[in-house]
């Protein structure tokens, strides 16, 4: 069970990696723990656990007598990320078609519907956790130790820009539907149907990055300028 400061470098890192995202902390900025306690008031160790945490994720780079500052990342570099999570994710999807369990396949099914449920509470951030729940079955059920470790340090790096695009209207929707087709396919155990799915559902995102920038103005130039 994860103790009270766990929850709360959790909480700080999930702020923290949307004003990232977004661009409110630009690519260079120092993150102090001092002023980061004083303006969350909390105290400085879940601050520095929270900066571990995005260190850990890429968003964060921790530099000799620097200390930790913000990642520089171009938009660029992140349509790259997310077109080679659309092949990683698709090889998942391919080889959990090919050999999941029926065990795993009926979960998987449970999993869905739950996404389902809460795609129509117009909840983004609670539609994101139980979505990556989905994937994660995905890429346990590859049954290849190897593919599932990269494929989720990628999505690591990629889980803030993931979850904000939730936000674009529509878009839970339209996702939860692309769930359906990988689903369909993977129960099926038509791998090639699978991967072709998914490498849809994950490009989409990478395709709407740009809808999902303009929405946020300032960040979006922000990001533009660092391309």
């Amino acid at each position: 069970m994860p103790n009270r400061t766990d929850k709360r470098a959790s909480l700080l890192a999930k702020a923290l990696e949307e004003e990232i995202a977004t661009g409110r902390l630009e690519p260079g900025t120092r993150l102090e723990e001092v002023g980061l306690a004083e303006r969350f008031g909390v105290s400085r160790t879940p601050i520095r656990e929270a900066l571990l945490l995005l260190t850990a994720s890429g968003l964060v780079d921790l530099r000799p007598r620097r200390g930790a500052v913000v990642a520089s990342l171009s938009i660029e570099r992140l349509l790259e990320m997310f077109e080679v999570m659309a092949e990683i994710e698709a090889t998942c999807a391919r080889l959990a078609a090919i050999r999941m369990t029926d065990t795993e396949r009926e979960a998987l099914q449970r999993q869905h519907h739950e996404c389902g449920q809460v795609s129509t509470s117009g909840d983004s951030d609670r539609y994101y956790e139980e979505n990556a729940k989905f994937h994660a079955m995905i890429y346990a059920g590859a049954h290849n130790s190897f593919l599932t470790e990269e494929v989720q340090r990628l999505r690591r790096r990629l889980q803030p820009y993931r979850r904000l695009q939730l936000r674009l209207e529509g878009r839970i929707e339209a996702s939860f539907s692309e769930h359906t087709d990988v689903t369909n396919a993977i129960v099926g155990g038509d791998g090639d149907a699978a991967a072709d799915c998914m490498r849809k559902h994950v490009a989409i995102q990478g395709d709407r990055f740009g809808t999902w920038l303009s929405a946020y103005g300032a960040g979006s130039a922000k990001m533009q300028a660092q391309a």
